[in-house]
């Protein structure tokens, strides 16, 4: 059996590069229309969002807690603990939390997002809906786009808010840490510089993620392993992508 050469892998990845930037601008022109229908909206915000909140508390309940407890010990060494909140606030705003939300978003929300368009598209709804002569594309996967995007930033400010509990309950209940050092440290380290960050990055995993799993469902196969194969694909292709958009966006920021 002949294997493919490598061209042909790299002409695929140039080829999927351009449907999913075609389906992209074809989705941001449904998008404003998508925004007439606020009831539709905010119900998509809740799936995304609300449905992923109790995961997103949880994480950021216990990365804070390990980042306070690695701080201090790191901190310690340098006879420097009053900086754990400063150490804690910058690595949650800027870093641990837009990063961790979106990857814990492509795993919940992303394959619910791809799961539900793939099993549209296998039960043949998607297709119906053409033939009433109404846009599912603007019906059915606008709005969960943009419940996706605006979802994003909302959790991503609450696992940094719950993280810096989390390092604040291990660093003064547990480690001993003054109150009013370790949140003064905060205060006075933390920026809107550093705010901005977390959220420009945090708006940029939102489409990304959000993009992938719409795509990935609405040109699944109409098979039940074409279902699952799309929402694998959510899963490895969002994940992949918030890694490298993270590097980018921490190397344009510094």
């Amino acid at each position: 059996m002949i294997n493919p050469r490598p061209g042909s892998y790299l002409l695929g990845g140039i080829r999927r590069l351009g449907a999913v930037t075609v389906f992209f601008v074809r989705l941001l022109l449904r998008c404003v229309p998508s925004l007439s229908r606020p009831r539709l909206l905010i119900m998509q915000v809740y799936n995304a969002g609300a449905r992923s909140l109790i995961i997103i508390m949880l994480a950021g309940l216990f990365v804070g807690m390990v980042l306070g407890l690695q701080g201090y010990d790191l901190l310690q060494r340098f006879g420097s603990e009053e900086a754990l909140g400063t150490a804690a606030a910058l690595g949650l705003l800027r870093e641990l939390a837009p990063v961790i939300t979106a990857l814990l978003f492509a795993g919940r929300a992303g394959t619910a997002l791809a799961s539900e368009i793939g099993l549209m598209r296998a039960t043949d709804q998607l297709t119906a809906m053409e033939i009433m002569a109404v846009d599912p594309l603007g019906y059915v996967a606008a709005p969960r786009f943009l419940g996706g995007v605006i979802a994003m930033p909302l959790l991503t400010a609450i696992f940094s808010m719950i993280g810096l509990f989390g390092a604040q309950l291990v660093g003064v209940q547990l480690m001993r840490v003054d109150r009013g050092v370790f949140w003064s440290q905060t205060q006075g380290s933390v920026d809107l510089h550093d705010v901005s960050e977390g959220m420009v990055k945090s708006v940029v995993f939102g489409i990304a993620c959000s993009l992938i799993a719409v795509y990935e469902g609405y040109h699944a196969e109409p098979t039940a392993a074409g279902v699952g194969l799309a929402t694998t694909r959510t899963v490895v292709a969002s994940s992949v992508i918030v890694l490298l958009f993270d590097y980018v966006l921490t190397a344009a920021f510094l």
